[in-house]
């Protein structure tokens, strides 16, 4: 399922430090402006203790966790939205995205330049902010006037669509993210449809020193209150620590430095792990002596869905599904286990796959 985040933010504020930790890969990290220019695209594994765990019960001969893709993209300055910068190709390329991960710096560091020339988190969102939604402005704009004549003519499908447009065109322009946007079902689908950038679910990343990336600070303080009302997670990291542990080469290297920094794990997995949650991903299991494996769906998938992810044949000659919850699996040690004390369940096309199950599919081609 090839579901993207891109990592945005204004130029220098860590974008592609963070990205180089997330996926281990080399992107020009530099301490000047638009030093991203190409988005560069890597795969990131999503953590997840719960196949570590059924690989230890089966122990398969391979063990496949499942990804997201990450792009990090290049810098914004103000006036993207009427080209400045690179700001045509960094808002064609956040349209192409699923979801957003927005970067803020809030450390000091003299000896890394800043764009506007000095550190201000809230202000630095305003200017990602303003730019995207004056590109989703000039979108809705076009596409309400495109429909406006036919609906004084009394078309029922295009007065909806100016009635909804006029109606978010307010919302934007009071500086409020289509994200925010409150109407009915149909005028969702509406809405959907014009792929806004200030649609798309939001995580915000602040990039913070070593000394507080633990307890936050002034700027961590400053920003969260300013989000408060966006209903948005915000996670703490400091993506240079990020960085030197992910250089680290062994598996024992990076749990000595974890544990020498007070930390249970690297923050990037929090990252991982809230980006695949805003897309509003869930994880299924297949799990056998050959391979055991994490499967990403969409909430809301029913059993066939979910198979055609592993292959078209098995959605379109789907008979039934076999499941298992995660915790019986777990607490039984066993497929056969499960089944022997009444905790194997036969699904038929109806059923809505959890997060969690350990699924095994019955199907004729």
């Amino acid at each position: 399922m090839a579901l993207k985040c891109g990592i945005v933010g204004l130029p220098n504020v860590g974008k592609s430090t963070l990205f180089n930790a997330l996926t281990s890969a080399k992107a020009l990290a530099a301490n000047y402006p638009f030093a991203t220019k190409e988005p560069n695209i890597g795969v990131i594994t999503v953590p997840d203790p719960r196949l570590d765990k059924l690989a230890e019960l089966v122990k398969p001969q391979k063990v496949q966790p499942t990804t997201v893709d990450i792009v990090d993209i290049a810098g914004l300055i103000k006036g993207a939205s009427k080209g400045e910068g690179l700001g045509n190709q960094f808002l064609g390329n956040i349209r192409e995205t699923d979801a957003i991960i927005h970067v803020v710096r809030c450390f000091e560091d003299d000896n890394v330049v800043h764009v506007d020339g000095s550190v201000d988190p809230v202000r630095d969102k305003m200017v990602i902010d303003t730019e995207l939604i004056f590109k989703d402005i000039e979108t809705v704009e076009k596409r309400v006037e495109k429909f406006r004549r036919t609906a004084k003519s009394g078309d029922k499908e295009s007065k909806k669509m100016v009635d909804v447009g006029d109606a978010l065109l307010s919302h934007l322009n009071s500086e409020k993210p289509a994200r925010s946007f409150e109407t009915d079902e149909e005028g969702q689908e509406i809405v959907n449809e014009m792929m806004l950038l200030t649609a798309k679910p939001i995580l915000y990343v602040c990039n913070v020193d070593e000394e507080s990336f633990a307890t936050g600070n002034a700027y961590t303080q400053a920003f969260q209150a300013s989000v408060a009302a966006e209903k948005a997670e915000v996670i703490l990291i400091s993506a240079q620590i990020e960085a030197e542990i992910a250089e680290l080469e062994s598996r024992e290297e990076r749990l000595e430095f974890l544990q020498a920094m007070g930390l249970s794990e690297p923050g990037v997995n929090k990252v991982i792990r809230s980006s695949y949650q805003l897309l509003n991903l869930l994880t299924y299991f297949t799990a056998g002596v050959k391979e055991v494996r994490a499967w990403t769906i969409k909430e809301g998938t029913k059993a066939p869905g979910a198979a055609g992810v592993i292959h078209t044949d098995f959605e379109k000659g789907f008979i039934r599904a076999e499941v298992i919850h995660y915790e019986d699996y777990v607490k039984f040690g066993s497929e056969a286990g499960a089944r022997d004390n009444g905790k194997l369940g036969v699904e038929g096309k109806e059923y809505v796959v959890q997060d969690g199950d350990v699924m095994h599919f019955r199907f004729n081609v």
